[in-house]
């Protein structure tokens, strides 16, 4: 069956008619309160951020760094649960704010909240997409029959990694919405054939791909990508967008202009 694209696979599709490249940030759910979260994801929605990671707080979060779980224990320290966070959501889209959003978050968070509720709740406040570190490919069977047969159900981003190797195939034979590739870099002090490892890795995900393929962990700015460039179809900033706002009081008009700047300088 033909299924209807959902807001990210739309918004991805207009970037890639007008040549450009994509921009995804990370920001953990809650913080710096409910309210103001709600706000960031709108002024990042007018800001035309192509999709928002919604880091939802756990706390045992295995594929984060120091900046994500320092950030993802405070949000839980203020109370911040997933619960609250889809009555942020069901707000913002009440708002009219059409932004495509992505949960980041782990795999006992679902099952604790139940997952066919979790896949209703998702459907009814408009979350388009699901990354899910700690649920490795092989384990996923179970939530993809929740989410394919419900409409409008979010959908499921793989990852891949340098190490994935042989099972990128495998792994992105039927991934919707963009691959999610985690990359080694932005560690100083590194050799340029550092860069040519990541741009192998990057450029073996593309020839398999049939959906963007986006480059995430230690990017700061559009300068890093540079290398990269032609080979990917876009890119997230998590830490050093977090760091960012953290720095300046989770100000709106910080992180409107930090994209509006990234984008214009990734798509000069």
């Amino acid at each position: 069956m033909e299924m209807d694209m959902n807001r990210i696979e739309e918004r991805l599709q207009q970037v890639k008619e007008r040549g450009e490249k994509a921009f995804i940030t990370y920001t953990t759910a809650g913080l710096p309160d409910m309210q103001g979260c709600a706000g960031l994801v709108k002024a990042l929605g007018e800001a035309q951020i192509d999709v928002v990671e919604l880091g939802i707080p756990f706390s045992d979060p295995v594929a984060d760094g120091p900046v994500i779980q320092a950030s993802s224990y405070k949000a839980i320290q203020q109370g911040v649960n997933l619960r609250k966070v889809f009555d942020m959501v069901a707000g913002v889209r009440a708002d009219g704010c059409e932004v495509p959003l992505v949960f980041m978050m782990y795999f006992n968070t679902v099952t604790y909240y139940g997952m066919e509720a979790f896949v209703d709740r998702c459907i009814e406040v408009g979350v388009d997409g699901l990354i899910i570190p700690d649920l490795p490919y092989e384990e996923q069977k179970q939530l993809q029959d929740v989410l394919d047969k419900k409409a409008g159900a979010p959908i499921l981003i793989q990852l891949v990694t340098p190490v994935s190797g042989d099972r990128i195939p495998m792994i992105l034979e039927h991934a919707r919405g963009f691959v999610y590739c985690v990359s080694s870099m932005g560690v100083t002090g590194q050799a340029a054939d550092f860069h040519r490892d990541v741009l192998r890795y990057l450029e073996q995900v593309k020839s398999v791909s049939k959906i963007p393929v986006m480059m995430g962990f230690g990017i700061r700015t559009a300068a890093d990508v540079m290398p990269m460039k032609h080979t990917i179809d876009g890119c997230i900033v998590g830490s050093h967008f977090i760091n960012l706002m953290e720095e300046n009081g989770y100000s709106t008009d910080v992180a409107r202009e930090y994209v509006e700047t990234f984008k214009r300088e990734m798509n000069a």
